[in-house]
């Protein structure tokens, strides 16, 4: 008798022999009753062979409906001359990419939304602007003349155009690394299901992206599709996938040490496997060139045509800096302008710490006036954000490296990049999204809707949405961001609308005392901060006095976000396990 080739998959039961924590059981009547309003209104799929193509369709549909409701609302800089916002820069670089010779697209203008993100941007909004202008209107895309335009029929296609994105790259990798993480932990199809209903529903990533106007979904997709690799053991693909984040938005920076931390460890401990860690290198570096490949290929055939740089542009700074001297006749000298130039553009550390105001250390250190930082050279106050940030990752990028578990890496990635956001350099409102993902993702893993988990992921969103509002408020988003984000606390149960999350004990599954205090604490400053700033003016002297207490409240609540991250990657890596089991043995 002949056997299979192969071993068949084996498939996930609807439900799993142990509750996850969306459940919970009356000890009376010993029925099971869902735990939170999200888990309720998935109920009827529980313990059923209800296909997953049954369940996905119904959340991608109403995922979609609530962005494309956002999109309905202004954005920024919409009808605010002279620069007109992210809506503009977006849009100027699509005219840019599509009028201009490749050469010139880092070099034009740059006093008018010059082209600052990597390679990747750049070529999506070639993709884009193509499709605009010959679709639908050349017009939206002139260069010189269209800026600062508010057309409505703009506005549809540019909406459009993230959302489609979105769902070409942001979805399907969600989908997939939630599926990942129900095969490694066990976790029943219904309860991954409500974890996928709450990523795709964060409020924070809809709000800056659908309304506000971004694209960072499709580098955030990226990052999810190199975090389902690693769950999957696939490590060359993390390496593709992570510089494909990186190519897009140069602040997927926040995980790179991360990243290169559970690879290098995966290629050192349990076994030394140096062809692994050839592979990964090489296909790191393959994948760098690929990235800049166009950019290159497009500087040739600019050389081929004689096509001379813009009369105004100016030799960027990072070749001054170089060892030795290039000679401009030299044929590698259009190739090296170039990169220099794009590197000179990504990396804006001209800019000084901090341009507005956003919640991590040095702006709260200095806007609250515990500390004014004005008065120290740029330079070393460049020294002093590195030292800090090197100092806050550490830790996390040390439990990657020795305990390269798969369970350490979304606890380890979000401590990661919380230590990013805290201290690092020329920090935005929207890179808070960062340490969220990874973060957020933690509702699908073992335990991840346990109250405890539930309420530190939902605290942690809560608050990086009430951050976000002073820049909501300029962009006149304010009854968006009361509704997704009162939306998602009433649908995992949390504060200000429940308060269920915090009803349990820590004994069973729920938040310890000091946890509940601190949540609870800072929800009753969030909502109070509301009040007084919607109805009491700031001092005549201190004009921006709330958003000062503001900042310095989400700093001090994304530091304890940091430390339970931290926490939560400690445990995951064994290492208290570990001393546990070495303490009984000397016994």
């Amino acid at each position: 008798m002949s056997t299979a080739s192969h071993r068949p998959r084996k498939k996930r039961t609807p439900e799993g022999p142990t509750s996850n924590g969306a459940t919970t059981i009356n000890p009376s009547t010993k029925t099971e009753t869902p735990s939170f309003p999200l888990s309720a209104f998935l109920w009827p799929a529980k313990g059923t062979n209800t296909p997953r193509w049954i369940l996905l369709p119904l959340i991608l549909l109403v995922t979609f409906l609530f962005r494309w409701s956002t999109a309905l609302w202004p954005y920024s800089g919409m009808n605010k001359p002279p620069m007109h916002g992210d809506f503009e820069a977006q849009r100027h670089w699509m005219e840019i990419t599509i009028n201009l010779p490749v050469s010139h697209w880092y070099f034009h203008e740059l006093q008018w939304w010059g082209l600052d993100y990597p390679p990747l941007t750049a070529y999506h909004s070639w993709v884009v602007g193509q499709v605009g202008w010959w679709l639908c209107e050349p017009e939206w895309f002139r260069l010189y003349l269209s800026r600062g335009l508010d057309d409505p029929g703009l506005k549809v296609f540019m909406r459009a155009s993230v959302v489609v994105s979105e769902f070409l790259v942001y979805v399907p990798a969600v989908m997939v690394c939630v599926r990942q993480l129900g095969r490694l932990y066990g976790v029943n199809l219904w309860e991954s299901s409500i974890a996928l209903a709450a990523v795709m529903m964060q409020p924070a990533t809809m709000l800056i992206d659908h309304g506000h106007f971004q694209y960072n979904t499709v580098m955030l997709g990226f990052m999810v599709a190199t975090i389902a690799s690693m769950l999957a053991g696939r490590p060359l693909w993390s390496c593709v996938l992570f510089v494909a984040a990186l190519g897009f938005k140069q602040m997927a920076l926040f995980y790179a040490p991360a990243v290169a931390a559970y690879l290098a460890g995966t290629c050192v401990f349990l076994r030394i496997q140096p062809l692994k860690f050839v592979g990964i290198a090489t296909t790191t570096i393959a994948s760098f060139a690929l990235l800049f490949l166009p950019l290159l290929l497009g500087t040739a055939y600019d050389v081929y045509r004689n096509v001379q740089l813009p009369s105004d542009a100016m030799l960027p700074p990072l070749l001054s800096s170089i060892p030795f001297t290039i000679s401009e006749k030299s044929f590698y000298y259009p190739f090296v302008v170039q990169l220099a130039q794009a590197i000179h553009r990504i990396f804006p550390f001209s800019r000084g710490l901090f341009e507005d105001k956003v919640a991590n250390i040095w702006c709260a250190i200095h806007s609250s006036g515990i500390h004014k930082l004005h008065q120290y050279d740029s330079a070393l106050l460049s020294r002093a954000a590195l030292g800090l940030t090197l100092s806050s990752i550490a830790p996390p990028c040390a439990l990657l490296f020795f305990f390269s578990r798969r369970e350490v890496i979304l606890p380890a990635f979000a401590a990661c990049a919380w230590g990013f956001f805290l201290c690092s350099y020329q920090v935005h409102e929207k890179n808070v999204l960062l340490p969220l993902l990874p973060m957020t993702l933690l509702l699908a893993g073992r335990g991840g809707m346990k109250d405890s988990t539930r309420a530190w992921v939902g605290y942690a969103n809560l608050l990086a949405c009430w951050t976000m509002f002073p820049l909501l408020k300029r962009d006149e988003l304010r009854l968006p961001y009361f509704v997704l984000s009162g939306l998602w606390a009433y649908l995992l149960g949390l504060p200000p609308v429940s308060m269920s999350a915090y009803l349990t004990t820590s004994r069973d599954g729920g938040l310890d005392i000091l946890s509940k205090v601190l949540h609870v604490s800072t929800y009753a400053a969030m909502v109070g901060w509301h009040f007084v700033e919607a109805f009491k003016a700031p001092p005549e002297g201190r004009p921006d006095l709330w958003v000062v207490a503001n900042v310095f409240l989400g700093a001090a609540g994304f530091g304890f976000c940091y430390l339970w991250c931290l926490w939560q990657s400690v445990k995951a890596s064994g290492l208290l396990q570990n001393k546990g089991e070495v303490a009984r043995k000397v016994e």
